[in-house]
């Protein structure tokens, strides 16, 4: 596969307070490395991250310093121990004085998770083993363990349970050289944000030079303006299909400008087995629909885009495996022309789409003297996938405030750069 070059999010830690409250203020930087297949755990999303959130933090005593990918559709944290290559970072639970391997006797040991393809285990040691599946048909197995973890500085530090994994990784190796591991942020007791007992956090993610920042406790900022909230979804009920401790919403209607799609409501709303449940995915680079509701987003786009945009007429090109409406775009073109906005209406809340988020430049991709660009929502029935997935390109200007006490998503739009130099960030 070509190797494409693409962007990766870098978070660095800065303790920040207001006037009124205390908070933690993370800012996100840029840096570029190439492009290549984020494992994921199972029962998740099935296809390549060009695009990552990460977040540098110290474990141990004494501390280390290592980079988690954040990502708020899995649970349980993890970190590369030991590694047996030169050029991937990894967390050396040996110079660790607070470092503490979990036994399979221990109640978390047997902590139902998602994240596992198989239930923890005891090793020959007695101690608690897990395996993780990935996409990509690997695996990656270790032991639990608990150590410090200290965010802002020093000024969070809280006992955290992981998974030290030393095997099985099959991922870029200069995507490996920049992170140590996954950073679990959903609702499972499990999570990093649960075990830190964070009420609430919050992201911003700048449209222009894709840096932005991450906040943990409340916020209280009178000019991100009045959020609009959708409540996440709650079923008590196990379901083969349904993630009960994903950021899940009710995805109501979508818009391309002023045009609803004429689509019944009963198409966004999970069945029986509970596929098509809606989760906001910050490890999610784009958007993805079910079939059927692609399909007519596909159809309106077209139809209101056919005077500006030339088609690519390729059949076989498809962009990440689910991306099949792509363009051609003049290279001596400076910015795009004027697109239809395309709003994801939630319950409560909404999320407009517009501008170049709508559209993105596969690097790489030349046409005679045209740029190949895709829209930036993809067909899940492409990639086997039994859910809508709301990813973090989408996510861009917008203020999302992940509120764990009371259940519920808040949206605003923001500039997101603006936001950080308030921030003092």
């Amino acid at each position: 596969m070509k190797v494409l070059c693409f962007l990766c999010l870098l978070l660095q830690t800065k303790l920040c307070f207001s006037s009124t409250t205390q908070m933690l203020v993370l800012p996100l930087k840029t840096q570029l490395i190439p492009s290549g297949p984020l494992s994921r755990p199972p029962n998740r999303l099935p296809f390549h991250h060009n695009v990552t959130l990460t977040v540098s933090l110290s474990v141990g005593t004494p501390p280390q310093n290592v980079t988690m990918v954040l990502d708020t559709g899995s649970e349980l944290s993890w970190l590369r121990c030991n590694s047996t290559r030169f050029y991937q970072p990894a967390f050396d639970p040996t110079k660790s004085s607070s470092y503490s391997p979990i036994t399979c006797s221990s109640p978390t040991c047997t902590t139902r998770t998602q994240d596992f393809s198989i239930p923890a285990s005891c090793d020959t040691n007695n101690l608690c083993h897990a395996v993780l599946s990935y996409a990509d048909a690997s695996s990656s197995e270790g032991n639990l363990a608990s150590d410090l973890f200290s965010i802002g500085g020093g000024s969070e530090i809280s006992t955290t349970v992981f998974g030290c994994m030393d095997s099985g990784y099959s991922s870029n190796s200069d995507e490996d050289s920049k992170t140590t591991g996954l950073m679990g942020m959903n609702r499972g007791s499990l999570s990093f944000v649960s075990q830190m007992g964070f009420p609430k956090f919050s992201y911003c993610i700048s449209g222009s030079d894709f840096s932005g920042l991450l906040l943990f406790g409340d916020a209280n900022f009178t000019w991100v303006g009045p959020l609009n909230y959708t409540p996440l979804i709650q079923i008590s009920t196990p379901l083969p299909y349904f993630d009960r401790v994903a950021y899940t919403v009710q995805l109501e209607r979508i818009k391309v400008s002023d045009k609803e799609l004429p689509l019944p409501k009963s198409i966004f709303e999970p069945d029986h087995t509970g596929a098509g449940q809606t989760m906001v995915d910050s490890g999610t680079q784009f958007t993805f629909l079910l079939g059927p509701v692609y399909s007519a987003l596909k159809k309106e786009f077209l139809n209101q885009t056919s005077r500006i945009l030339r088609v690519l007429e390729e059949p076989n090109f498809v962009f990440q495996g689910a991306m099949d409406l792509c363009y051609r775009v003049p290279t001596s073109r400076p910015t795009l022309p004027q697109l239809p906005t395309v709003s994801l209406v939630f319950r409560g809340a909404e999320m407009m789409v517009s501008g170049k988020r709508l559209l993105y430049r596969v690097p790489g991709e030349i046409r005679g003297s045209d740029s190949v660009y895709c829209f930036t929502f993809g067909n899940s029935d492409l990639m086997a996938m039994e859910a809508y997935v709301i990813g973090h390109h989408h996510q861009q200007n917008v203020w999302m405030e992940f509120d764990l006490e009371k259940s519920r998503i808040g949206f605003a739009q923001v500039q997101c750069d603006l936001a950080g130099h308030r921030i003092g960030v």
